[in-house]
């Protein structure tokens, strides 16, 4: 555990010396999870948005994204159930009075016990060498499985006893497995309440006239609402989809874990109708979809798993969770739900109006039901980043730092550099990056030996190095160095473009789905 905070500490700090992302207000002391984008983190954000976006909309031709304003009609809210049951269990420790939430104290319990699992998983493998086979110790170790039983009974419970709103049963469990505060090792805690959290505002020149309203808990009621706009204009036919990203917020009480849980923050989400009774199929063929979205990028089979809900929204008849593995264990990061026809139909009783399609083949009309694909764009961020983080002991002994970030999605494509700021060799640099900058976000770099210089930008995740040298004089070559490798070629100019493409080209990454 003390290894897995200082990794991530140390994620917190590259990001910040590295110009992805700062405190908000940070003069002013900062505004406690909320945090803004640098420079760096700017494009890299951009570059997973537009990963996703063309692998989801123009990839797809019965898919078709808007973009649904912040600010809805409040009823809105009072038809997708938000006003009402839109809420966190929360727990106080009375001798620290810290607040948590009650299910992720409980989660974070099981998250040890499945930290013991990896342990004797590493023991096995390293006794076993080649020989090892991951899926049957699982299944077979006695000391293995009594710890994955003990995961089962207890989230079980946990899913259970928030299904039914007994948080007097949280409280109880919390108790059971003597967890402790985090900071305290306090066990005294208070009743377990529930905690609203979406952001109130107004709307209005006056405070007397002024109308009610929130900023939007999540993305998909903006789908939702425009589902008949969307399918008349565009002519679409069942089943098709409706794509968007945007900003959400939510007053989290208990936001922790740098970008992981925001107050304010970004989904990338597509709500997909289907034909009634097809659901189950498409729900499948979602879940598959979108693994291969996330492995396409290359960062390793075994940092993801699937996670089925043992707790079931009142609306849906399916759930899953892609889970990731940050540096504080296994997390959400996307969800896919089969959400039936629950939105459709509350919107229609709430606003009066008919939010049916007529399906021409059937000669029926019916309410859609939905597959739901939602995923954070910050979470993607950091599952991303702290992933790519590395420090690596090279042949001769040094040390470097390096940012390994899919080159696909890399803020920076390449960094040309000038061995020195005379002779001519600015000049060239400076006439390389003029070329280079219409296909790629390209950088000069001059400051320092072009040996630090290198280092520096392992460390910012640019993939390429040009060195420009007194050789290119003559020759009108230069050095062109990956970041991975350290490999170093001698290459034309006029080949240099192509190269980068080669590496950094959405459509050859996007292929691997």
């Amino acid at each position: 555990m003390a290894k897995q905070d200082d990794q991530f500490k140390k994620v917190v700090s590259h990001a910040k010396e590295y110009g992805y992302i700062f405190q908000s207000s940070e003069i002013y002391d900062g505004l406690s999870a909320v945090y803004d984008y640098a420079q760096n983190g700017a494009e890299l954000k951009k570059n997973i948005r537009n990963y996703w976006w063309k692998a989801m909309v123009q990839m797809n031709e019965n898919i078709v994204g808007i973009d649904a304003a912040i600010l809805m009609h409040p009823t809105t809210w009072k038809a997708s159930g938000h006003v009402d049951a839109f809420n966190d269990p929360l727990i106080d420790n009375k001798d620290s009075k810290k607040r948590y939430r009650a299910d992720v104290l409980v989660e974070d319990y099981c998250a040890k016990i499945e930290g013991k699992i990896e342990k004797e998983v590493k023991k096995a493998a390293k006794r076993f060498g080649d020989a090892f086979n991951k899926e049957e110790f699982l299944s077979t170790n006695g000391r293995v499985v009594g710890y994955q039983e003990k995961i089962n009974t207890i989230l079980s419970r946990l899913g259970k006893s928030l299904e039914n709103e007994d948080l007097a049963d949280v409280k109880a469990l919390i108790e059971e497995l003597e967890i402790v505060d985090p900071i305290s090792g306090s066990k005294n805690w208070t009743e377990v309440k529930q905690f609203n959290l979406m952001f109130g505002t107004k709307l209005g020149a006056s405070a007397d006239s002024a109308m009610d309203l929130y900023l939007r808990p999540e993305t998909a009621q903006g789908i939702f609402v425009n589902f008949l706009n969307v399918q008349k204009t565009g002519r679409m036919k069942i089943p098709f989809g409706i794509a968007q990203t945007g900003k959400a917020f939510r007053n989290e009480i208990v936001a922790r874990q740098f970008i992981f849980r925001q107050r304010e923050f970004e989904q990338m989400e597509m709500q997909f109708f289907v034909k009634p009774g097809t659901q189950k199929e498409w729900y499948e063929q979602w879940k598959e979809n979108r693994m291969k979205w996330h492995l396409s990028l290359g960062m390793g089979t075994d940092n993801y798993r699937f996670h089925d809900h043992e707790k079931l929204a009142h609306y849906a008849d399916a759930a899953t969770d892609i889970e990731f593995k940050f540096p504080f264990g296994f997390k959400e990061l996307e969800g896919i739900h089969s959400r039936t026809d629950f939105d459709l139909k509350a919107h229609e009783k709430f606003s009066g109006k008919k939010l049916q399609y007529f399906d021409h083949e059937a000669k029926e009309s019916y309410v859609p039901y939905v597959v739901e694909t939602s995923i954070g764009l910050d979470r993607m961020f950091l599952a991303i980043f702290s992933n790519s983080l590395v420090d690596e002991t090279l042949e001769d002994g040094s040390e470097r730092t390096v940012l390994r970030l899919p080159a696909v999605l890399a803020p920076t494509k390449a960094a040309v550099l000038p061995l020195v700021k005379k002779d001519g060799l600015p000049e060239i640099a400076r006439k390389i990056i003029d070329d280079l900058k219409f296909d790629f976000n390209v950088i000069y770099d001059e400051k320092d030996a072009v040996g630090r210089r290198y280092r520096r930008q392992d460390a910012a995740g640019t993939p390429f190095c040009i060195t420009v040298d007194h050789d290119t004089l003559e020759d009108n070559m230069v050095t062109i160095r990956h970041r991975d490798t350290m490999e170093q070629q001698r290459v034309k100019i006029e080949d240099v473009r192509e190269i980068i493409m080669k590496e950094v080209d959405m459509r050859a990454w996007l292929m691997k789905m």
